[in-house]
């Protein structure tokens, strides 16, 4: 969740929300856009392990078949 600007501490909370993220090791579904190409968003499945990619979808499909549009 994004910090609030107007706490008190709001510089070190903007530094932890951008740079202290969890880095998970093994398969992990994030959120591309081709924005040379095709200019559509994608969810990659990735291994950040390897970075071996098995898995390639449109987001709008995604999002339809989750219920999420």
């Amino acid at each position: 969740m994004r910090p609030d600007p107007d706490r008190a501490d709001a510089a070190q909370a903007f530094y932890e929300y951008v740079y202290l993220r969890d880095n998970p090791a093994g398969e992990l579904r994030e959120l591309w856009y081709h924005g040379a190409g095709c200019r559509a968003w994608l969810v990659v499945t990735r291994d950040t392990r390897t970075h071996v990619i098995s898995a390639v979808e449109f987001a709008s499909a995604v999002a339809s078949r989750e219920g999420a549009v």
